[in-house]
């Protein structure tokens, strides 16, 4: 393997393990947190899907990238590797809104101070939306599961177990009968099919949700018209967009909202919604952070 140097500064008070341990989805393969070295990695897919391994290590106000490939890599290739890195540590989103809006209230001053805010994501959209499937209405074991099966057999291999994330044309290339039996996806399977298909086929242009002029709602609604995507998946997925006004309710954060707010007791989902509907439109946001901040207490909360 050829090793190459690379590195980008981050914004002033970024926090890497805080971007990092956003959500579950640093847990999932292409990712990988080496606990021991305090590096993130990714494999990523490269032209023609050749995958590069990029160590990633915090280095205060820039982050220092090995990558590693086969082959040497071109300057393109080197740019392409920070621009995809740089997208998913969210580092071109603008926060001082938010920020500002954070510190209006003691309740929420403590996430600037952690540089909390900016919610890891994929490389494309397309791989975020399969993820979203892989949770919805399972346990998070499950989604591990789906998530480890695609990416080993379906994933283009690098060395030493590691594999890219698949794409469209590989899953789209498969059954429903062989996602349900080696993916282990279930009813999601005729989803995941469709969703590759369709954006293999170009019928169906995921990655330009992230620049889309459309209003919240009305991408909201594009998204909930994808199938496997509810209401809490698609809220969810326009948090990985910079969009904030939905919450993408499910069982773990209703369970969280009535531990810090109800002594236990349930309520309705209209309940929640009105607590943070206040907070406009970064309500998504503040209602994940609240939910998750006994994460921050720890630099490997998990």
């Amino acid at each position: 393997m050829i090793s190459h140097r690379l590195q980008f500064s981050v914004p002033p008070g970024f926090s890497f393990w805080r971007t990092v341990y956003s959500h579950g989805w640093c847990a999932l393969p292409p990712f990988s947190i080496q606990k021991e070295s305090g590096t993130f990695s990714r494999i990523l897919s490269l032209e023609d899907e050749v995958p590069a391994e990029c160590i990633m290590r915090d280095a205060g106000n820039k982050i220092i990238v090995l990558a590693r490939s086969q082959f040497p890599l071109t300057g393109d290739q080197k740019a392409r590797i920070k621009h995809q890195l740089k997208a998913c540590l969210r580092l071109d989103e603008e926060m001082s809104e938010f920020y500002a809006e954070a510190q209006r209230s003691p309740r929420f001053r403590w996430i600037p101070k952690a540089g909390a805010g900016r919610m890891l994501r994929a490389p494309t959209v397309f791989e975020d939306v399969v993820k979203m499937i892989c949770t919805t209405n399972c346990s998070w074991s499950l989604t591990e599961v789906m998530v480890q099966n695609l990416t080993t057999q379906l994933g283009k291999g690098f060395e030493d177990g590691k594999y890219s994330f698949p794409t469209p044309d590989a899953i789209a290339g498969k059954s429903d009968a062989f996602l349900r039996k080696n993916i282990r996806s279930g009813y999601r399977s005729p989803y995941l099919l469709e969703l590759a298909e369709n954006v293999a086929s170009g019928r169906l242009d995921l990655e330009s949700w992230r620049s889309s002029p459309d209003a919240t709602t009305d991408l909201f609604k594009t998204v909930k018209s994808v199938k496997g995507m509810g209401d809490y998946a698609a809220g969810n997925i326009l948090k990985l967009l910079g969009r904030y006004d939905y919450l993408g309710l499910d069982s773990w954060v209703r369970s969280r909202f009535y531990h810090l707010h109800t002594n236990g007791r349930k309520v309705r989902d209209t309940t929640i919604e009105k607590h943070y509907a206040p907070l406009g439109k970064f309500r998504g946001l503040f209602f994940w952070l609240e939910m998750t901040r006994h994460w921050y207490q720890r630099k490997f909360p998990f």
